[in-house]
């Protein structure tokens, strides 16, 4: 059944009014109308299943036969602070973080980013990583869409961490840390921040800016790791270990 993701002002007395893009998509790419049946969710967890009643060309308005609380979205709130990388490579992150379970997505302006966004840029790409990341959600069956915020500097986004937070930067210049370590003996958590640096690295400023932040500074082995890969890597290990991915383990 066809998926969509609406906001919950769009939910109100038992019906759901579908608007921008997805109606086109319903009425012209798809061709349902009135007795056809969809799926809403409204990014918070809750899954309802309706009726086209009226398709037109501004909305669809359908009737709710049922609703539920899908619940599959992971316990743990991740955060994935990524340093900018360069060409369409945050495309790509932000669609399979958002496939992995990641919680919210914070595009990190480092000093060794390739990418300068010029005035207007921030704006449209913010537009596109939110689509994308609506896209992947609903491929991907998650019951809610990961926020994806604006590019920030670092003060900005260390400044915006929960109190508690747990939160690991990996970093190849750490020899003794490691990720393992920290997971073995850390946890329960509720809320992680991953920091990811772009294609040149943290330079060692950063690092300690973000030790003095509370963030701990981690190996992942010997290898190093794309940008676009070491948060993904990072991110299927936590949700491994937390039991999100793959199940928990016994004992």
């Amino acid at each position: 059944m066809p998926r969509f993701f609406v906001s919950t002002e769009q939910v109100k007395a038992g019906r759901v009014t579908i608007t921008g893009p997805d109606v086109v998509h319903i009425v012209k790419v798809l061709r349902l109308g009135p007795g056809d049946t969809l799926t809403a969710l409204d990014g918070r967890g809750m899954v309802y299943e309706a009726v086209i009643e009226q398709a037109g060309r501004e909305s669809v308005v359908c009737a709710v036969v049922s609703e539920s609380n899908a619940g599959c979205a992971p316990a743990l709130r991740i955060t994935l602070v990524q340093g900018l990388p360069k060409n369409d490579k945050m495309d790509f992150i932000v669609q399979k973080a958002t496939e992995l379970g990641v919680c919210r997505l914070i595009p990190l302006i480092c000093d060794r980013s390739v990418v300068k966004l010029a005035r207007d840029k921030p704006l449209r790409r913010l537009e596109r990583w939110q689509r994308i990341a609506r896209e992947a959600a609903k491929q991907c069956r998650r019951p809610d869409v990961p926020e994806v915020l604006p590019p920030a500097g670092w003060e900005e986004a260390l400044a915006g961490m929960p109190d508690n937070t747990a939160a690991v930067i990996p970093w190849e210049e750490e020899n003794q840390e490691s990720l393992k370590k920290v997971l073995g003996v850390s946890g329960p958590w509720g809320d992680i921040y991953v920091f990811i640096g772009p294609e040149g690295g943290f330079t060692p400023a950063e690092v300690e800016l973000a030790r003095s932040h509370g963030v701990r500074p981690v190996t992942l082995g010997p290898r190093i790791l794309r940008t676009e890969t070491a948060g993904l890597a990072v991110l299927a290990i936590i949700l491994y270990q937390c039991g999100d991915l793959g199940g928990k383990l016994d004992g």
